[in-house]
């Protein structure tokens, strides 16, 4: 059972690794701001995602969670290589576009959730700015015209990617002249399976 909506990109970045496996599951769409108590029912932080095992135990993080599906059911094709220079590059990849997520998130939650009048704009600009930086940094790693971002397949960079760059256009970051080469790269992706059947 899969915690959380598919608006977060950590809970998508999830689904989507469940759907590449082709691990069936069930989803609670539920929000971490929305419902809370809820949530906390199975991470006491009261955030999404939460992924529940067949043996009752709970996951919590969406790196935690993805870890232990690669090392699961990924095997051979595991998203993230088992080790060595590949793993070091996937997760690397990773690592910048989860923080550019946190700073978009920063970034929404400063404009959507605070009243104009207690809003910073020098906050909102800054961590615009800093997820701006982080996608700049991955969009010149694309080689243009290759079907995935690394390794020639599908891996944990492409879908860290992915759910980093939609949330970045959330935002207003204008993803197409600000760093094309990763938005033509997840248009391209957008319509793969486990991109397709998880959209919010």
């Amino acid at each position: 059972m899969l915690i959380g909506v598919n608006r977060s990109p950590f809970t998508r970045r999830v689904a989507i690794t469940l759907r590449a496996y082709g691990i069936p599951y069930e989803q609670l769409p539920i929000s971490g701001f929305n419902d809370r108590a809820e949530v906390r029912a199975s991470n006491p932080l009261g955030r999404i995602p939460a992924l529940v095992l067949d043996d009752g135990d709970v996951l919590v993080d969406s790196s935690a969670i993805v870890d232990h599906l690669d090392e699961t059911f990924g095997r051979d094709r595991a998203l993230t290589p088992a080790a060595g220079s590949d793993r070091r590059a996937v997760l690397k990849v990773a690592a910048i576009m989860m923080g550019a997520c946190d700073k978009g998130l920063q970034a929404a939650y400063e404009r959507n959730h605070h009243p104009p009048e207690k809003q910073h704009q020098p906050w909102f600009d800054d961590c615009v700015a800093q997820m701006t930086n982080a996608l700049a940094a991955v969009d010149v790693m694309i080689v243009p015209d290759t079907p995935y971002l690394l390794l020639g397949r599908l891996t944990q960079a492409d879908v860290t990617a992915f759910v980093a760059e939609r949330l970045a256009r959330g935002v207003g970051i204008d993803t197409d002249k600000a760093m094309p080469r990763l938005r033509a790269l997840t248009r391209k992706i957008a319509d793969e399976s486990p991109f397709r059947t998880t959209e919010p």
